[in-house]
C-alpha cells in the first residue's frame, strides 16, 4: 500500500506540473486568438478525449509531458489564426508562458514553505560537529561569501556549491569581524555512498535568523534565484564534464524521490515539488531544440533579422532534438532502474 501511495503521488505531481505548464501555453494561445487544435496532458496513447468547440482536450497514458497543438506552429499555414500570423510578441509570450507558469508556481510553493518556518537559515557558520576538520580554518560567526569562487547568498547555495566539489578541498571567502578574508584549502575529506558515489563530508552547520515579513520575502526571492542558478550551473557542469551522465536522474529517479518525500511530511513534500517545478521551468527555457527555449531562440532570431525561419526546417531541427531528448530519457531511466535494483 505504501508503494502504491508513493506511485500515485509521483503520477499526481508530474501530471499537475505538466498541467500548469501547458495551461500557460494554452491560456496565451486562446487570449491571442490562435487556433488551438488540442490541449493534451501526457504523451502516447489517448486515455480520454473530449472536443469542446474547436479544441480537443485529452489525457494520455504516459505522464512525462504534454502539448498544446496550435495551427501552423511547425508548418506553413494560411489560416489567419495560425501561429505564424500572430504578432511576434504574442508568439514569444506563448512559447515562454509554460515555463513562466512553472516558475510562478515554484515561487508560490517556496513562499508557503518560508511561511511555515519560525526562523530562517543564514549563510553564517553557527558551529561545528564533533571531530570537525574545517574548524581548524573556519570560525563560528564566519559569514560565507564565496565557495570556490562562487557567490553565496543562502544556505541552499552553500550545500549546492559544496556538492560540486570533487576532492573535498575547498576555498572559502568569508566575512570575519567585519573583514573579508580568503580561507583556502579547507580539507573536509570525502565520504563514499553505498552505490560508490563520493561526496564531501560537511562538518559545520549555519546559524538561524529571526523571520520577519521583509526577511521572509527576501529569503524567498534569494531561494528562488538560488534554485534557478543551480539548474543552469548543473547544465554547464554536465557540458564541461564536471557532472557525469550517470549522475543524472530521469523520470524514474525523480518519481522515486517524489514518492519518498510524500512519506516524510508536508514540508519535505512541498520542498521537493517546489524544487522540481522550478527545475522544469528553467530546463524548458534552455536553448535546446524541441524545448521551449529552443523555440524561443528561433523567435529571437526572427526578432533580430525580421524574417521568420522556415517552419519546415525549424520543425526538422525540433524533431531531431526531441528524438535526442527521448533517447537521453531512456538511457537515464535505465540507469535509474539499475540503481533501484542494486
Amino acid at each position: 500500500m505504501n508503494v502504491l501511495f508513493q506511485i500515485l503521488c509521483a503520477v499526481f505531481v508530474f501530471s499537475f506540473l505538466i498541467f500548469i505548464h501547458e495551461l500557460g501555453h494554452f491560456s496565451v494561445a486562446k487570449l491571442s486568438g490562435m487556433l488551438v487544435h488540442e490541449f493534451s496532458i501526457g504523451m502516447g496513447p489517448v486515455l480520454f478525449k473530449k472536443t469542446v468547440g474547436e479544441t480537443a482536450y485529452a489525457i494520455r497514458a504516459l505522464p512525462i509531458g504534454g502539448f498544446v497543438a496550435v495551427e501552423g506552429e511547425d508548418t506553413d499555414s494560411n489560416d489567419s489564426r495560425s501561429f505564424g500570423h500572430a504578432k511576434l510578441w504574442k508568439r514569444i509570450l506563448f512559447v515562454s508562458a509554460g515555463a513562466l507558469m512553472n516558475l510562478i508556481l515554484g515561487f508560490i510553493i517556496l513562499s508557503i514553505l518560508v511561511g511555515m518556518r519560525q526562523v530562517l537559515p543564514s549563510n553564517t557558520i553557527g558551529g561545528f560537529y564533533e571531530g570537525s576538520a574545517s574548524a581548524e580554518h573556519l570560525q563560528e560567526g564566519d559569514q560565507i561569501l564565496k565557495i570556490n569562487g562562487s557567490r553565496i547568498f543562502t544556505a541552499n547555495d552553500i550545500s549546492f556549491s559544496l556538492s560540486l566539489d570533487r576532492d573535498g578541498i575547498v576555498d572559502f571567502t568569508v566575512l570575519r569581524n567585519g573583514k573579508t578574508l580568503e580561507v583556502p584549502q579547507v580539507d573536509f575529506g570525502m565520504e563514499t555512498a553505498p552505490d560508490g558515489t563520493k561526496f564531501l563530508h560537511l562538518d559545520f552547520y549555519v546559524q538561524s535568523q529571526q523571520k520577519t515579513f521583509w526577511s521572509g520575502t527576501v529569503y524567498t526571492v534569494q531561494w528562488m534565484i538560488s534554485i534557478v542558478r543551480q539548474v543552469w550551473l548543473s547544465f554547464l557542469n554536465l557540458i564541461t564534464g564536471n557532472f557525469k551522465l550517470s549522475e543524472l536522474s530521469g523520470p524514474v529517479g525523480v518519481s522515486t524521490a517524489i514518492g519518498q518525500a510524500s512519506t516524510m511530511g508536508l514540508r519535505t513534500f512541498l520542498n521537493m515539488v517546489g524544487f522540481i517545478t522550478v527545475n522544469l521551468g528553467v530546463f524548458n527555457l534552455l536553448p535546446l531544440p524541441a524545448l521551449d527555449g529552443g523555440r524561443l531562440a528561433f523567435l529571437l532570431i526572427e526578432l533580430i533579422t525580421r524574417h521568420r525561419v522556415n517552419p519546415k526546417y525549424e520543425g526538422m531541427i525540433h524533431a531531431a532534438g526531441l528524438a535526442f531528448l527521448m533517447g537521453l530519457v531512456v538511457v537515464v531511466s535505465v540507469q535509474d532502474v539499475i540503481r533501484l535494483l542494486s
